[in-house]
């Protein structure tokens, strides 16, 4: 299961809104690929269709859809938004991660 911050719900909702995207049934997809500087990264999309294969959750009143490899990484993961002057967008706080970079976009295991 992923969670999603109060933060981060309200950015989500109003980034799918200004991209003519429906938070009430769309999705936000979560997924992980290699890159970055620790090897994997991060990746957060919005999409109106799930896969057979995705793994589907609701927290916090957002539709998240997960495939099924990225879902291995994620677990426990916790999505947070972090705004203002020195804020860094999204932000995901993964405890399987052993090592992040410097940005929080990438990880290692």
């Amino acid at each position: 299961m992923i969670k999603v911050s109060d933060t981060a719900k309200k950015k989500v909702i109003e980034l799918m809104t200004d991209d003519g995207f429906d938070a009430a049934k769309d999705y936000v997809r979560v997924g992980v690929k290699s890159g970055g500087c620790s090897g994997l990264s991060y990746d957060l999309t919005f999409d109106k269709e799930r896969q057979e294969t995705d793994k589907i959750f609701e927290e916090n009143n957002v539709k998240l859809i997960v495939d099924k490899k990225s879902f291995l990484y994620l677990v426990g993961t916790t999505l947070e938004y972090s705004g203002g002057l020195n804020g860094k967008g999204f932000v995901f706080n993964n405890p399987n991660a052993n090592r992040t970079c410097g940005c929080g976009e990438s990880f290692s295991l």
